[in-house]
């Protein structure tokens, strides 16, 4: 499991859009998926794989997880629904996502929300996680080290890279379903009026 710190390098954990790097002009489609491929280029599984698309940009707006653009240009607040859709939808499904930020889109046309305040705290509970899954993902090695030990074929890389998988998919998992109860807390009623 040596290889997990080269794994952890290439991956670009930290990355995130910073507010800084958010014009506080608006940009047109083609400037915005271009800040994201930038941006999330180390992100990136392989080659092939799309950071943000028309496509998908298009169908934020139509599931109505951004709020509605003006003159086809993206406002800073719209990057930043975008930065976190893209954050979320790892682990969330479309619906849930739509959810979570439906109180935030409306108050961000009511202009009630300190956005950037929000964004920053998010940014710091980024390098926060980051650096608690770095100490993680060294005790899970050394818990699959400690099993793989136990086992008759002691020496197989295949197995403990089974375990090891098996074990983060495990980890995200839980994670996951603790976000979908939290996610499932968030009640809209007809009227748009949010509820705990």
């Amino acid at each position: 499991m040596e290889k997990i710190t080269e794994i952890l390098e290439q991956l670009g954990l930290e990355t995130n859009l910073s507010l800084d790097e958010i014009p506080n002009i608006d940009l047109y489609m083609d400037q915005v998926i271009q800040l994201f491929e930038n941006k999330f280029i180390d992100s990136k599984r392989n080659d092939e794989e799309k950071i943000l698309t028309k496509t998908m940009i298009n169908n934020y707006a139509k599931g109505k997880l951004i709020f509605p653009i003006k003159n086809k240009k993206y406002s800073k607040e719209h990057l930043i629904l975008m930065s976190l859709i893209y954050q979320l939808k790892g682990a969330l499904s479309i619906n849930d996502i739509q959810v979570t930020l439906d109180g935030l889109n409306k108050r961000i046309i009511k202009e009630d929300i300190e956005i950037d305040s929000l964004y920053n705290s998010y940014l710091a509970l980024s390098q926060k996680n980051v650096a608690d899954f770095n100490i993680d993902i060294n005790e899970r090695v050394k818990d699959v080290n400690e099993e793989v030990a136990k086992m008759e074929d002691r020496n197989s890389a295949y197995l403990e890279q089974v375990l090891m998988i098996s074990s983060l998919v495990h980890m995200s998992n839980l994670y996951r379903k603790v976000a979908e109860k939290l996610v499932d807390e968030i009640v809209v009623d007809k009227e748009g009026k949010r509820h705990r």
